[in-house]
């Protein structure tokens, strides 16, 4: 994974932090649109999931499990894609993850135009939107996870905040990667903020079509730059 290139010129750091961006989009649209369920992240899932299993009022087994299932899937057909890869070039396999991750969602955002968020229905469409954005999460998930960037998962944040403070001087740290562990945590931000917008004054297709362009357009730009010749 090429260690000779510097952490503050690696072209994946950039779109990292975008990819970010898109996580807080598709949360906005999954957690507000679809009836508080996570797409991005699994974590919250479980969690609902446990309540659902409960009994807990709001909360239904089906979306949380559907979401977990698509997820795992998703990053089982990276994990085996990122194998048939291995040896050329890390250009062709994040433009191969960008195209999958984005059709994935653009399709999510053409079922999203037949969806009724108020009455959460039709089902089916409710159901598709939430497998179409964990598969794609899935395999996002999976590709981020070959990369192996320090600091930069662009879905979860537990670790990322933990290292801002117990890494910090005031603990006694180096403080290492702390710009791009707080640009990771304002990306997210940034992204649920938009997407929340999005989605109440345009609507739910709106953050899914808009993170599947940024997906698709900040790989290609990333993919443009010289190092990303290098094997995977």
């Amino acid at each position: 994974m090429a260690d000779d290139i510097k952490s503050g010129m690696d072209p994946r750091v950039p779109l990292l932090l975008l990819l970010s961006v898109t996580t807080g989009l598709v949360d906005a649209a999954s957690v507000l649109g679809l009836g508080k369920v996570f797409t991005a992240n699994m974590t919250g899932n479980v969690v609902f999931l446990g309540f659902a299993a409960a009994g807990t009022p709001g909360f239904r087994v089906a979306p949380f499990v559907i979401a977990i299932l698509s997820f795992l899937v998703g990053a089982l057909i990276a994990g085996r894609t990122a194998r048939i890869y291995a040896g050329l070039s890390e250009r062709r396999w994040l433009l191969t993850a960008a195209l999958v991750e984005t059709v994935l969602l653009w399709i999510a955002a053409f079922v999203a135009r037949g969806f009724d968020v108020a009455s959460q229905s039709p089902d089916p469409a409710l159901f598709a939107i939430i497998a179409l954005t964990g598969l794609a999460m899935g395999f996002r998930n999976a590709t981020i996870r070959s990369l192996k960037v320090a600091d930069l998962t662009t879905t979860v944040l537990t670790l990322t905040l933990t290292g801002i403070a117990a890494d910090s001087g005031a603990a006694g740290g180096g403080n290492p990667n702390w710009g791009r562990r707080i640009a990771a945590v304002i990306a997210i931000f940034a992204g649920a903020a938009i997407g929340a917008w999005l989605l109440f004054h345009v609507g739910l297709a709106a953050p899914l079509a808009v993170a599947g362009g940024l997906v698709l357009l900040g790989t290609i730009a990333c993919a443009l730059h010289p190092a990303m010749r290098r094997p995977i």
